[in-house]
């Protein structure tokens, strides 16, 4: 295979990169268009930590042509290697970063122990991935032998276009969109195969099945046989359109399998990345995959032209797009089309364009379990009328103990029974260090952004 050469970015690459961005008076008002450079105040951005810089150089990887700063990520120590590996499981980037310089030609690059390593989590990841498959088929067949009218989502309906090959995908559930007339009959499949329903949040049903107390981060690429369904329920009013309306059927492992349109598909994916960027930690393999699908998509007018149409029955569509696109052209640099960025980009007001210049780099580039300062940009958008998921003062100060890890089983042995206890108490003290150490950076971080916007209003 041929290598790809590290070569200099372009000027404005350059002046991405390293935050020289506009002054914030060229700023033009909410509804035209700034440069997807952004805008910056004066120390507004603190500059990136060392790991966080090894990070940024992974997800620049994927731009075309391969930018300079990539070449770090060979001169790293083993400690440093050590570290960076673990962000690339929680972030789910892994797999797609040995693929990436696979194709590039440059894998060999790597530290042996590394590519070893890699290696094996994609055969491991692979046999996982054929399991959660099958498991998903043995569902569909008895959803379909029962007229349940439902949809594939995420997963093996975002192959070609945002997921180069599934096995490379770091997915730990299976989701269904399902209409509420079929959810109750849904919901008696999953338990007659020995799913138990773990939690309903609002219009979402969450169910496992083989929970496994002891389960931890280096065994997220096996095939262990344990799976979690999301049933995420459609309703049934029919004043209004539904994605169930317009599905596409596709032809995978042998089965048909209905998923929803291009155009519900994007709008999805959007979505979901949106519902992570406005939450304490977003996986940054969410966000390349959006890119990816973009990309895909990049020359196709009438697919832009559909989904603004689309969009316009979504109201907060534009704006959770537009977050998203601008997010990722913080990190990776302009990619989106005129077609999508001008009806969504452009539309984001002077605050929430801020809050992606100063902290847009710190959520792509974090570590789980993440940080706060989601809040900020959570009280802009409350300003542009968008509700907020619960009261600031509320995620600041929970005052619930987190929800089982994994629910008791009848008849549990005492290993299992201790098992879980070591989980669950593992759990509060994880979220009792992150409320304390969070909510404090969050308060300091707050006084800084109030003064920040003043300036941009």
């Amino acid at each position: 295979m041929r290598k790809t050469a590290l070569v200099p970015i372009s000027k404005r690459e350059a002046s991405f990169e390293t935050g020289a961005v506009p002054p914030i008076n060229e700023l033009k008002e909410t509804g035209t268009c700034a440069p997807l450079a952004h805008l910056s105040i004066n120390g507004s951005s603190r500059a990136l930590r060392r790991d966080e810089l090894n990070r940024e150089a992974v997800l620049l990887t994927f731009c075309d042509p391969l930018p300079e700063q990539c070449s770090r990520l060979f001169t790293l120590s083993s400690s440093e290697w050590r570290r960076l590996s673990l962000w690339l499981d929680i972030s789910g980037l892994a797999l797609y970063f040995l693929n990436r310089l696979n194709e590039l030609g440059i894998s060999e690059l790597l530290p042996q122990a590394v590519s070893n390593r890699l290696h094996r989590n994609l055969l491991n990841n692979t046999a996982r991935t054929n399991g959660m498959i099958s498991e998903s088929v043995r569902i569909q067949q008895e959803f379909q032998m029962s007229s349940l009218s439902y949809a594939l989502l995420k997963g093996l309906s975002f192959w070609p276009n945002s997921v180069p090959r599934p096995e490379l995908r770091s997915q730990f559930d299976l989701d269904f969109l399902v209409a509420a007339q079929s959810a109750s009959k849904a919901r008696e499949i999953l338990e007659g195969r020995g799913y138990r329903l773990y939690s309903i949040s609002g219009r979402s049903w969450e169910f496992k099945l083989n929970e496994r107390p002891g389960f931890t981060l280096k065994d997220i690429y096996k095939d262990l046989r344990s799976y979690a369904v999301e049933l995420h329920i459609q309703p049934g009013d029919q004043s209004s359109w539904s994605p169930l309306d317009r599905l596409e059927w596709r032809t995978f492992h042998g089965m048909s399998m209905p998923v929803l349109s291009p155009v519900d598909l994007f709008l999805g994916q959007g979505l979901h990345a949106y519902k992570h960027i406005c939450g304490e930690f977003s996986r940054a393999a969410h966000l390349l995959e959006f890119r990816r699908h973009v990309l895909a998509r990049r020359d196709d007018i009438d697919f832009w032209d559909e989904l603004q149409w689309s969009a316009r029955e979504h109201p907060p569509a534009s704006l959770a797009l537009g977050v998203v696109t601008l997010l990722i052209s913080r990190v990776m640099g302009d990619f989106a089309p005129k077609a999508l960025t001008s009806w969504t980009v452009c539309t984001l007001s002077r605050s929430v364009r801020l809050w992606i210049q100063v902290y847009g780099q710190r959520a792509v580039l974090g570590i789980y379990p993440g940080t706060k300062l989601y809040l900020l940009l959570q009280r802009e958008l409350a300003a542009a009328g968008v509700p907020a998921k619960r009261p600031i003062r509320q995620a600041l100060l929970p005052s619930r103990l987190p929800p089982p890890v994994i629910r008791p089983f009848e008849h549990e042995a005492l290993p299992v029974r201790l098992g879980r206890y070591h989980m669950q108490l593992k759990l509060i003290l994880v979220r009792l260090r992150f409320h304390v150490v969070e909510g404090l950076r969050f308060l300091f971080e707050s006084y800084r952004w109030r003064r920040l916007v003043r300036v941009v209003r």
